[in-house]
């Protein structure tokens, strides 16, 4: 029989092939595991201890928040200030980064970005949403308060990025800068197990995801690309959760893209919370992200936390059919 490695064990097993891995990185990598689990926990009980529906209020970019959105916020935050392994977190749900200022904490050298729950509003009808992270290495100086520019850092400065896919089965999906892996939560011993070691995202592949409803505010670019798809007989998924619809890329091939529109012209998915940390992940699984423009989403700068962006991500040659339709109808 095959022996079963976990999350807290490959991690401590690959520490040395990790290009900045610490003890302290380790340690993080493992609360942020644990905070998941508990994320987890509440969202198969959603139904049944009132934290279903909208929250009557809505986060920095005005967007309805929901009730799991709220608790997952504050349980990734409570985790990483109990946990001593994180000087900072920056969250989707908040206007300003949160300085951990315990003893531990401020000594750490690494702060946190988050989307603590991607597709929320997918919650009350049952389908898949999921928790995106991203890890930097602090600028300012350890033993000190961290600051806004330890955040403000391209997503090529990430030393860790992952996901976690509340689905059919719970699923963790990691890089550190190595490779992908994704661990599958066994809830009989309530450990993440090693169930996808060294993911391959496929060259190609016959899916296309993408908010057709949007299709006439698209640019005239994604509006050629998407015809194309349709008379290659491609397949259209959109589940309107990031992580779902980009797993399910990352595994089957494809192209999910979510273009700017005459409306937000800047597009609507955060750089820092959600882009930056699944670029890394595709990337690192032989994968291509850039935004809508052509440019590659790590390089892009950071201005401002909540800065938004478009995004195309996926499959190398599908992405580059794309681009192809970007360069030939740019500015129309």
């Amino acid at each position: 029989m095959k022996r079963i490695l976990t999350l807290d064990e490959f991690i401590l097993q690959r520490q040395k092939d990790f290009k900045h891995a610490s003890g302290e990185l380790t340690a993080l990598l493992r609360d942020i595991g644990v905070a998941t689990k508990i994320i987890n926990n509440a969202i198969n009980k959603a139904g049944l201890i009132n934290i279903l529906g909208a929250a009557d209020q809505s986060n920095t970019s005005g967007d309805d928040v929901q009730k799991l959105d709220i608790y997952a916020n504050d349980l990734l935050i409570d985790c990483m200030k109990s946990s001593g392994q994180c000087a900072g977190i920056a969250s989707e749900e908040n206007e300003d980064i949160i300085p951990m200022d315990g003893v531990h904490n401020v000594s750490s050298k690494y702060v946190m970005v988050t989307d603590p729950l991607d597709g929320s509003s997918n919650i009350d009808v049952n389908v898949s949403v999921g928790t995106i992270f991203g890890i930097y290495r602090r600028l300012s100086e350890v033993d000190s308060p961290c600051d806004v520019n330890d955040f403000l850092q391209k997503g090529t400065e990430q030393v860790a990025a992952g996901y976690v896919l509340y689905g059919t089965s719970t699923m963790l999906v990691l890089t550190t800068g190595n490779g992908v892996n994704g661990f599958t939560l066994d809830p009989a011993i309530g450990e993440f197990c090693l169930s996808h070691p060294n993911i391959k995202i496929p060259n190609t592949g016959n899916f296309y995801s993408v908010n057709q409803g949007y299709y006439l505010a698209f640019p005239t670019g994604v509006r050629r690309f998407l015809s194309h798809c349709f008379e290659q007989k491609r397949t259209l998924r959109y589940i309107g959760s990031m992580v779902a619809d980009v797993h399910r890329t990352l595994f089957k091939g494809g192209i999910f893209t979510y273009p700017y529109t005459t409306d937000k012209p800047g597009g609507k998915l955060r750089l820092l919370y959600e882009c930056n940390p699944m670029a890394f992940i595709v990337e690192q699984a032989g994968g291509v992200a850039i935004d809508c423009h052509g440019n590659r989403i790590m390089d892009q700068t950071l201005t401002k936390l909540h800065q938004k962006t478009s995004i195309a991500i996926g499959s190398p040659e599908i992405v580059k059919e794309m681009e192809g339709f970007l360069d030939r109808f740019k500015g129309q």
